[in-house]
């Protein structure tokens, strides 16, 4: 198993550093590269599916991807403490039918000491938008990081 620093317990820095690179791994559309975030026994709640392993993970997110297309997050750190971190997240994509969506989340995290996920808890709600009213396109700007786009 790989470590992934930063490590907990986090500090205000290193919990930012942590959820800019969960986003910059999830906008890469990845599931195999974002699956090497959490431990081989990772413990999921995604909305209304629980997943438990590295595979189970890959296996979610391929179809989240394959049905969320031209997504694109944003993430900001809501609070830490020790080894957990409050994430809240925006993300937009469209479906097959080219409707588009803007989804709100809240996230939970716990790591492990090697800085590996071992847990995390996902609530989204979801939006349709049409075309015109979106705000994220691709991977943050450096310029951007650390902001997120207003939640309505």
């Amino acid at each position: 198993m790989t470590a992934r620093p930063p490590f907990p317990p986090f500090t205000e820095q290193t919990a930012v550093e942590k959820v800019q690179a969960a986003e910059d791994a999830w906008n890469t559309r990845d599931p195999e590269r974002v699956a090497l975030a959490y431990t081989e026994d990772s413990v999921w709640r995604n909305r209304d599916e629980f997943v438990t392993g590295r595979a189970e993970i890959i296996d979610l997110l391929r179809r989240k991807w394959d049905r969320e297309l031209d997504y694109a997050l944003r993430k900001e750190l809501w609070g830490f403490r020790g080894n957990r971190i409050a994430v809240r997240y925006q993300y937009e994509c469209r479906d097959t039918h080219g409707q588009w969506w803007r989804s709100y989340g809240n996230e939970l995290w716990e790591f492990t000491d090697d800085g590996l996920m071992n847990r995390r808890e996902s609530s989204i709600n979801d939006v349709p938008i049409n075309e015109g009213d979106r705000r994220i396109f691709g991977s943050r700007p450096a310029h951007e990081r650390g902001a997120l786009l207003p939640l309505h």
